[in-house]
């Protein structure tokens, strides 16, 4: 018995080796060359828009700006914070997803497919329906109890069977208050007549974003990076399942709901900035694992730089496949994400049920 024992434990211990491996070098590859892709992909975004601007006025725009000069103005208060705006979006939605993924083993998780996006716009509906004049604090706030809501409603509906949360319990969960949810918002923008307010929100993009919405946004993302970072060796160990992680020493209920805490800031930020963009939560983090391994101290950090390229390179195709218009980002980003999806759910349907 004691052998048994003993070789069950030293076997547990092989598998959390196994599942802890990393690949460390890649990481840092990743970080270091994405980042330098993050401020090449900012310098070509501030340049590429209804009207090109080469490089030396953007230089000129950003170190000697002059207020008189119609092109600084552009580059100084528009195109500048979108080029921000998207980095911090992309990376906003790519760590989220990454900890809802680390957290309920679930390989489909993501802001847009837990219902956390349709929330936002619900509560996003309600503001603009009863508070028009509404300043970007207060609708960063009805974004994240928007959020937090959905997060509480789908959790606890995928909880309520006997055999309790279960990946594909909490994927059906998340559709079916979604559509609840967007038809909630959609019916709210009938009766108050907003379609097309609302229709350029749920569309997504980080055309307008202003120096002002940047600084209420900067603070709540940077906060929750930072704590998901604090958090990510715990989420690695959660990764493995809730009864090794409490094996281990985690205080797993404690953890979950840090973890909830971070996601609802992250989805509510970036929701309230850019809309209800989906897979981007979902792609990233699974082309981050197969880069780097399945340690969320790497998983974490490399997300955040590959999510902010995406969203990045994205919003500079939207500007360019059709010029003068733009292509909604949403689609652009669900051209990637809705083949990708696909695969994984066909993938999780062939894989044998524990």
């Amino acid at each position: 018995m004691l052998l048994s024992s003993h070789s069950n434990q030293k076997n547990t211990e092989s598998a959390e080796r196994g599942q802890l491996a990393s690949r460390p070098a890649a990481a840092l590859s990743i970080i270091i060359f994405g980042l330098a892709a993050i401020a090449f992909g900012m310098a070509l975004s501030i340049t590429v828009g209804a009207a090109d601007i080469d490089l030396a006025t953007v230089w000129a725009a950003v170190f000697h700006f002059n207020p008189d000069l119609q092109q600084h103005q552009v580059i100084q208060e528009l195109r500048i914070p979108r080029s921000l705006a998207g980095v911090m979006v992309g990376a906003s939605f790519s760590v989220a997803g990454a900890m809802m993924q680390g957290m309920t083993r679930n390989p489909l998780a993501d802001s847009g497919l837990l219902g956390l996006n349709a929330g936002a716009g619900a509560a996003l509906a309600l503001a603009f329906a009863f508070a028009p004049a509404i300043s970007f604090t207060y609708i960063m706030l009805f974004c994240f109890i928007g959020a937090a809501v959905a997060a509480t409603i789908v959790f606890g509906i995928g909880s309520l069977s006997y055999n309790g949360l279960t990946p594909l319990r909490l994927t059906l969960a998340g559709a079916a208050v979604s559509s609840l949810l967007v038809a909630l918002s959609q019916g709210i923008a009938i009766l108050f007549h907003l379609s097309q307010d609302l229709a350029f929100w749920f569309a997504g993009g980080v055309a307008g974003t202003s120096w002002a919405q940047l600084k209420i946004m900067t603070p709540f993302v940077a906060v929750a990076l930072i704590a998901a970072m604090m958090l990510s060796r715990s989420i690695t160990l959660l990764s493995l399942g809730s009864e090794v992680a409490a094996g281990l020493g985690q205080r797993t209920r404690l953890v979950q709901t840090a973890g909830i805490i971070i996601v609802v800031v992250l989805a509510g930020s970036a929701v309230s900035t850019v809309g209800p963009v989906a897979f981007v939560g979902l792609v990233i983090p699974h082309l981050t694992r197969y880069l780097v391994g399945v340690d969320y101290r790497w998983v974490i950090p490399c997300s955040a730089v590959l999510g902010a390229l995406l969203i990045l390179f994205a919003d500079i195709a939207a500007r360019v496949i059709n010029p003068p218009f733009e292509t909604p980002l949403g689609a652009l980003i669900a051209l990637i994400g809705v083949p990708f999806f696909i695969y994984l759910a066909r993938k999780e349907r062939r894989a044998p049920q524990s």
